[in-house]
């Protein structure tokens, strides 16, 4: 009924939501995608986009119907990825999106490895918030999301990768454990709105947002910014445990904390795929050698944090 062209016009058309631009991004004039679209909905017998609104949205019917063209679009890149291994010339891309606090070890830690090991993959990895790699993924911008979970989300696919323990950063306290109620007396310095981190800080050292002031909320900043703030003014900061390696504070500085119940706060770092994935099978090899790299023994003393 439909063309493969034709689903990618739509599908992009309702990724952008506006007929010139859905043009540009397919690379054809408008005249053209909008006569395609246009047979399109004559074929399916019902219109697929409401005109009339701006910016584009779809009607009831394109709404049911979008799903079942993305199935479609993923048999033929099937059935394009098998043409290409035939031909002895398959080089598959992963575009992976992963959150800043874990690509800044991540990435370097295995990129050399995915290189050597992985030589019919071609990686495009780019960082972004969690909110960006979850509508990433429904949008089909990315094609793995590394985060910090869990996530609760019927169409995707979590995997857990591995635990990380959270540590606190505090130079003026000698003790190798600090009791998360001693945190809450001292000046805390967070990541900028948007960041998992600051918000399992927040949950887990009861912070209060109505309380934040320019004091103490550095807009923008990143762990290494923290750190310094933490040095010139005291107060304290969270550090994923991954993390302390990549910085030039001594290893003492980065305290043990925990609860009244004797638990360190902790991070659950998952990988995220849509369910049906043309590119399961090499998204599953970076899955296995990020566990192998990374997971660790755990024990029942570490709580983990939600990420929102």
């Amino acid at each position: 009924m439909f063309s493969s062209q034709q689903i990618q016009y739509i599908l992009t058309l309702t990724e952008v939501q506006n007929f010139s631009r859905a043009a540009e991004a397919c690379f054809v004039t408008q005249p053209t995608l909008s006569m395609q679209i246009k047979k399109a909905e004559e074929a399916v017998g019902f219109p697929i986009f409401d005109r009339n609104t701006n910016p584009l949205e779809l009607t009831i019917a394109g709404k049911n119907l979008i799903p079942l063209l993305r199935e479609i679009a993923a048999d033929y890149e099937l059935i394009e990825r098998l043409k290409k291994q035939m031909q002895g010339n398959f080089i598959e891309e992963i575009r992976i999106g992963i959150i800043p606090t874990i690509s800044a070890y991540l990435i370097p830690k295995l990129y050399e490895t995915w290189q050597a090991e992985l030589p019919t993959i071609k990686l495009t990895i780019e960082e972004k918030k969690s909110e960006e790699i979850l509508e990433s993924i429904q949008h089909k911008k990315i094609d793995f999301g590394i985060m910090a979970g869990p996530v609760h989300d019927e169409r995707l696919k979590s995997i857990q990768l591995y635990q990380e323990e959270i540590k606190a950063f505090i130079p003026t306290v000698a003790d190798e454990i600090i009791e998360v109620d001693k945190l809450r007396t001292m000046k805390p310095w967070l990541l900028s709105k948007g960041n998992c981190l600051r918000t399992q800080m927040i949950n887990f050292c009861e912070l209060k947002e109505s309380s934040e002031s320019a004091a103490w909320n550095y807009e923008g900043g990143n762990v290494e910014m923290l750190i310094r703030m933490v040095k010139a003014n005291v107060g304290y900061t969270l550090v994923p445990n991954f993390y302390i390696p990549l910085l030039a504070e001594r290893e003492c500085d980065f305290k043990k904390i925990i609860s009244f119940e004797k638990q360190s706060p902790a991070r659950s770092v998952i990988g995220l795929v849509q369910h049906k994935n043309t590119k399961w099978d090499s998204i599953q090899k970076i899955i296995r050698s990020v566990q192998h790299t990374f997971n660790q023994s755990h024990t029942n003393d570490m709580l983990l944090l939600e990420w929102k």
